[in-house]
């Protein structure tokens, strides 16, 4: 049934209709709105079978998760940027102990300074976390990405997170094709968990593991991370099968097939990359043969079918909402590893970050500088340098140059001038 609603909102709805038996909230923004809607659905007995859990933080969400998850019990929540970070030691004991938790990551910058705007330093701070990270291009992926990812999670017994650009997606109203609960149902069966607390068979749930076993123990979630990398697919074909529509998978292609240039990326911006190549591609002067690679899985990382998406270009363009700091590109390197020995010319473009806005203006000179290999290795998209280098020069002239950040908002004007 076709919709128009909130991202949020067609989330709280989808994952609704994949039954979950607990679901622990802690409010931050911008996915407040997904268990806001769930809490209503709970109290008002739409969403049946289910508890819903108030807690007192991020990390008790995630505990109370893997409570619930241990003892047998399909477990959501969700969270977002700090959040994320203060949940993080269980979010670690969450992959270790094997527990198919779903949660959705409404990405937002970290701090500091503090930013509530949209990039994807939260989830991937945690990429090596042990957890199956699956990113949404819109609020129909986002809806869709999050049956696929109960029956997945459950099926490998490892958790999820389905990251979705938060405010961008979050808080977009667009036209989805609703689910009818018949079709979940037929798609996601009944919970049955591969283990369970049971008083009658008694055992230890995250039990200390010395040098003797730990590296096999780290190995054998390494192995459950491959049979998704196959299962993912499979499971997104199944999917079509039974909702009529293309979703999921590990990667997306757009109009590679004669491209010498090929743009990769994660998340909504998908969109606006899409938009500037359709414009480049029918330029007065002959267009430009450059193409689309989409990464919905970006743990475990797809890097045969990264190399095979690339093998017939000339060279890629890594554009990134995130950043390494001291390094550079994180997506670049997983990329660069899939493409070892293949003699591409490689770029890495840091874009978006705290919510910057990314403009088909600045992709089009991007894009064309690329095809001309014009780039650095490592180029940040609409960086005020003259910003940047005063506050390095104020730093070489006085030993207390003062807060970066605060320095930064009045050379750009947003708080009033001071004279140095």
């Amino acid at each position: 049934m076709l919709k128009q609603t909130e991202g949020s909102r067609a989330v709280a709805e989808a994952v609704a209709m994949c039954r979950p038996e607990v679901i622990c909230a802690y409010p931050i923004s911008p996915q407040t709105h997904i268990v806001e809607a769930l809490g209503e659905m709970v109290k008002d007995a739409s969403l049946v079978d289910c508890e819903f859990i108030n807690v007192e933080s991020e990390f008790a969400a995630m505990s109370v998760a893997i409570g619930a998850s241990a003892t047998g019990a399909r477990s959501y929540t969700a969270t977002a940027s700090q959040g994320l970070l203060f949940m993080a030691e269980a979010v670690f004991n969450a992959s270790g102990l094997g527990l198919p938790i779903v949660m959705t990551v409404a990405n937002r910058a970290i701090g500091a300074p503090i930013n509530i705007w949209n990039d994807h330093s939260d989830s991937l701070s945690q990429r090596d976390c042990g957890w199956l990270q699956l990113f949404a291009e819109t609020n129909q992926e986002a809806l869709d990405l999050h049956i696929q990812a109960f029956r997945l999670a459950e099926e490998v017994s490892l958790p999820i997170m389905v990251c979705m650009d938060g405010f961008i997606l979050t808080h977009a109203y667009e036209r989805v094709d609703m689910p009818t609960q018949a079709q979940v149902d037929a798609y996601l069966p009944p919970y049955e968990p591969r283990q369970v607390l049971d008083t009658n068979e008694p055992v230890s749930i995250g039990a200390m593991v010395g040098p003797e076993a730990f590296m096999e123990v780290r190995y054998l979630a390494h192995a459950k991370q491959m049979q998704a990398l196959e299962r993912i697919p499979q499971l997104a074909e199944e999917f079509k099968a039974v909702f009529g529509r293309d979703s999921g998978g590990l990667v997306r292609t757009y109009r590679t097939e004669d491209a010498e240039t090929i743009v990769i990326a994660m998340g909504s911006v998908l969109g606006t990359i899409k938009d500037t190549i359709d414009a480049m591609r029918q330029d007065e002067n002959g267009g430009h043969k450059i193409g689309v690679l989409g990464i919905t899985s970006f743990r475990p990382f797809p890097h045969v079918a990264m190399a095979a998406a690339l093998k017939h270009c000339k060279r890629f363009v890594v554009l990134e909402k995130s950043l390494a700091v001291g390094g550079g590109g994180i997506v670049a390197t997983d990329v660069r590893m899939a493409v070892t020995g293949m003699g591409l010319k490689g770029f890495t473009v840091i874009a978006g970050l705290g919510g910057r806005a990314i403009t088909v203006k600045s992709l089009t000179t991007l894009f064309e500088k690329a095809t001309r290999e014009e780039l650095e290795l490592i180029t940040f998209l609409d960086l005020d340098w003259k910003a940047v280098n005063k506050q390095l020069e104020r730093e070489k002239a006085h030993r207390r140059s003062g807060p970066v950040a605060e320095a930064m908002l009045r050379d750009v004007g947003v708080v009033g001038s001071r004279n140095y």
